[in-house]
């Protein structure tokens, strides 16, 4: 077989492969079994019609052209591989000249990685955030432990703002009531941002058993995005009632018998939290340095499929959540414009990277070893609540797991980055990420999907607070 690479553009090939028909004999074989296979010729049994019969009832053509099917997309895959470029999408492949008995040539035109070289990272400088641990983040996790056991006392007062009302909903669209849009005894936090504009304001200053009409426009279910007139009724209304921050509080909370106890141990989470977030950053931070030195040609299809996913992934969501386009964007506090600019930024960025990190993939000749890939998916069957088992099975059902290795020795490649550069905090100190290794893992480097908890009070304290979730009124 030979191969000739004609560059078309920066991004894009056209290879022109002439293959000796005697190269053929594998699929010409396959060839004659199949149209055997699906012809009927009386006094031969189904797949037993030998090659010249089948020539002279059906045509060489026939058979020309099963040949070429089975054996053109193998042997673009060998002139790829011979010529060592990197498509980025489906080929577009013509067969250009048939000799029967002598040669086949066909041309295949395919978007590919550009020709790069990745620039010296060596000595690049980055800066983290500092790893002290101040008494402010102290009381940021005290006080998250605080909400998760609160309590939800009735009190006889409007309600205002962070207090839980229980409310009767109903809406109507000229007079007449919509049926899904009737709701009994729902639970609510006054000020937590409802995508039902209006609603926070209306409930503001409401007793128990007061009723208040606005209009709004709807958010969900068939009548979406339609004006329409909602009455609420409030049941009761609830305040939020911190735990005091004593000894009582840290057994409550987490196994230690008292609250200085329970604070030793959320500073020294939160200071191991700070040393995995400097390593994650860092690796982060080194990445984008060395992508602001690189002017990189994108291939248009690839740069297109990223946003186009971004986009089907974006439609998924809002028809997953049941709330009109409108409402959802109000949730996140954005627009579909706005969101739509960020996927043509982020797609195009996602694939610069790959292309960097699949270069320093090869130049460092990293892999993926069998308990790398276990590993990994036992961490994100932890972060999908699957069993780890059930996830592999997904994996290699969906041929998923080749993405997965992708995905492992990308971030391999980050960590060659992030070991290669120079790193100081926020005040000016240099930060050694080895010594962060040896703590955190023993010399091994911090895996980056090990992230960071909200302090080690959570963990202990977590079936507690499942146990004694006191949010119910006294």
């Amino acid at each position: 077989m030979k191969t000739a690479v004609e560059e078309l553009s920066p991004t894009r090939v056209r290879l022109t492969v002439e293959v000796p028909f005697e190269e053929l004999g594998e699929s010409l074989q396959a060839a004659y079994k199949k149209v055997a296979q699906q012809v009927r010729v009386p006094g031969f049994r189904p797949g037993k019609v030998p090659a010249r019969i089948i020539e002279q009832r059906f045509g060489r053509a026939v058979v020309l052209e099963e040949t070429l099917n089975d054996a053109v997309p193998k042997l673009y895959g060998r002139a790829v591989d011979e010529s060592e470029i990197f498509p980025v999408s489906q080929p577009e492949i013509e067969v250009t000249k048939i000799e029967d008995g002598q040669q086949v040539e066909f041309t295949a035109e395919v978007d590919v990685r550009p020709d790069f070289e990745v620039p010296d990272y060596q000595g690049l400088e980055v800066t983290v955030p500092v790893s002290e641990v101040s008494d402010a983040d102290i009381d940021t996790q005290l006080d998250g432990l605080r909400q998760r056991f609160a309590t939800l006392t009735g009190v006889e007062r409007p309600a205002a703002a962070g207090d839980f009302v229980v409310m009767d909903l109903a809406a109507a669209i000229d007079g007449v009531n919509i049926e899904e849009q009737q709701a009994g005894d729902v639970s609510y936090e006054v000020g937590a941002g409802s995508v039902l504009q209006g609603l926070d304001d209306a409930l503001v200053g409401l007793s128990a058993g007061e009723t208040k009409e606005f209009t709004t426009n709807l958010v969900g279910g068939e009548n979406a995005g339609e004006e329409a007139v909602v009455t609420i009724t409030v049941k009761n209304v609830k305040e939020k009632v911190l735990p005091e921050l004593d000894d009582e509080f840290a057994q409550l909370a987490s196994e230690f018998d008292t609250l200085e106890e329970l604070k030793d141990s959320i500073r020294e989470q939160a200071r191991r939290n700070k040393l995995i977030d400097q390593v994650v950053q860092a690796r982060e931070n080194a990445l984008d340095a060395l992508l602001a030195k690189l002017d990189i040609p994108l291939p248009e299809s690839a740069l297109k499929a990223e946003v186009e996913n971004r986009r089907h992934n974006l439609e998924h969501q809002i028809a997953e959540s049941g709330l009109s386009k409108e409402a959802y964007f109000r949730l996140y506090q954005t627009t579909e414009e706005e969101r739509y600019a960020e996927f043509d930024e982020s797609a195009a960025k996602a694939l610069k990277t790959g292309f960097v990190l699949d270069k320093i993939v090869k130049s460092e000749e990293l892999g993926v070893s069998e308990q790398e890939l276990t590993n990994f998916v036992v961490r994100r069957a932890m972060q999908m609540n699957v069993a780890p088992n059930t996830l592999a099975q997904h994996l290699a059902d969906n041929d998923q797991l080749t993405l997965a290795m992708v995905e492992i020795v990308r971030d391999k490649a980050k960590s060659v980055i992030g070991d290669a550069v120079k790193v100081v905090d926020e005040a000016g100190n240099e930060v050694d990420l080895k010594a962060i290794y040896t703590e955190i893992n023993g010399e091994e480097p911090v895996d980056a999907d090990e992230t960071a908890e909200t302090g080690a009070a959570d963990d202990k304290s977590e079936d507690k607070a499942e146990d004694g979730d006191k949010a119910e009124a006294k």
